[in-house]
C-alpha cells in the first residue's frame, strides 16, 4: 500500500468518521505523514505495532525541531488517534493505542477586549476597507462573533439561507453539534446592512461571506482586516478575531449568566471548557480594583 492511500483513509476518516473540522483534518494528515516518512512505514499492519517507544521517539525528533509543549500534546494526541486507525485497519480485536502522557499544558486565560473596543473594532474594519460592502461585510462577522459569541468558522460556515436574521440563529459547530444563539439587533442590522450592500447574489445553498470575487470568504482575510484596525486603535496583538468570542463569554459572566446557560451559548462539549471563563472573569475584576481602588490607584 502506497503513504498516500493510508493518508487519504486518515483524510476521510477524520473527516467523515469523526466530522474534525477542516484545519484539524489538515494538521492531523501532516502530522502522520512525518511519521510515515520518518519511519517508512506503509502497511497496516506495520503501523499497527507502533509502540510507545517508536512515539516516543517521532516526538523526540520534533522536540529537536522547536516544537513546544502545547503542539507537541497536540501531535500525540493525533498520533495516538492514528496508531488506533491502524489497527482497526488490520484487524485487530483490540484497537487501543499505546498508553502515553503528553507534557504538561499550562492553559492560559483569553484576554477580553471591552464592549466599546468591540464594537469599535468593527467600526473601525468597516472605515479602513477600500470597497464599501466589503467594510460592511467584515464589521458583520466581528459582530457575529462579540454579540452571538461565535467561533470565526462558525460565521464563515453560514450560508444564505440564514437570511435574513431573527431573534435567534442556528448555528453548526465543532462535530456538526448545532446550536441555538440569540442575536442582538445591532448584529442583525449589520448583517443586513451587508446583505444589501454585497454585489453578489446570496443564494440559501451559498456562503454568506463572500471574498472579493465572489468565493467564500477566508478567515485569513477577516483576521488581516482586524490586524489593521486594532492598530489605528492602539489595542495589543491579543485582539483577534477568536477575543471578540471571549469577550462575549466574559461579559455574559459578568453580567449574571450561569455557567451551564454560556456552556449552551458557546457550543462547549463540556463544562470544563467554559469554567475557564470564571477565571477571566476574576482576572477581570482584579484589574478593575487595581485600578480603581484608592489604596491601590494612588
Amino acid at each position: 500500500m502506497s503513504a498516500s492511500a493510508i493518508l487519504n483513509a486518515w483524510h476521510d476518516h477524520l473527516a467523515q468518521a469523526r466530522r474534525r473540522s477542516p484545519h484539524t483534518v489538515r494538521a492531523y494528515v501532516a502530522i502522520v505523514e512525518r511519521l510515515i516518512e520518518a519511519t517508512g512505514l506503509t502497511d497496516w499492519a506495520t503501523l499497527a505495532r507502533i509502540d510507545a517507544t517508536a512515539l516516543r521517539q517521532q516526538l523526540a525528533r520534533r522536540r529537536a525541531d522547536g516544537l513546544g509543549n502545547a503542539s507537541t500534546a497536540r501531535e500525540l494526541s493525533a498520533l495516538k488517534g492514528f496508531v488506533a486507525f491502524a489497527r482497526a485497519q488490520a484487524g485487530m480485536t483490540d484497537p487501543t493505542p499505546p498508553r502515553m502522557r503528553g507534557p504538561r499544558v499550562k492553559k492560559g486565560l483569553p484576554r477580553p477586549v471591552t464592549p466599546d473596543e468591540a464594537v469599535n473594532l468593527a467600526a473601525g474594519v468597516e472605515e479602513n476597507a477600500a470597497i464599501a460592502w466589503i467594510g460592511a461585510r467584515d464589521r458583520a462577522v466581528l459582530l457575529l462573533l462579540y454579540g452571538a459569541g461565535l467561533r470565526i468558522a462558525e460565521a464563515l460556515s453560514l450560508s444564505g439561507a440564514a437570511l435574513p436574521l431573527g431573534e435567534t440563529l442556528t448555528v453548526t459547530g465543532k462535530g456538526g453539534k448545532q446550536r441555538a444563539v440569540p442575536i442582538l439587533p445591532l448584529v442583525s442590522a449589520a448583517v443586513a446592512d451587508y446583505a444589501a450592500k454585497c454585489p453578489w447574489p446570496l443564494e440559501r445553498d451559498k456562503p454568506l461571506f463572500r471574498g472579493a470575487r465572489g468565493g467564500p470568504l477566508s478567515q485569513g482575510m477577516v483576521q488581516k482586516a482586524m490586524a489593521s484596525a486594532r492598530s489605528a486603535l492602539g489595542l495589543p496583538p491579543s485582539a483577534t478575531p477568536h477575543a471578540l468570542r471571549h469577550s462575549f463569554a466574559t461579559h455574559l459572566l459578568s453580567a449574571g449568566a450561569d455557567l451551564r446557560s454560556l456552556q449552551e451559548l458557546l457550543g462547549h462539549a463540556s463544562l470544563g471548557s467554559t469554567q475557564i471563563y470564571t477565571k477571566v472573569d476574576a482576572a477581570v475584576l482584579l484589574d478593575v480594583y487595581r485600578h480603581a481602588h484608592p489604596r491601590e490607584a494612588g
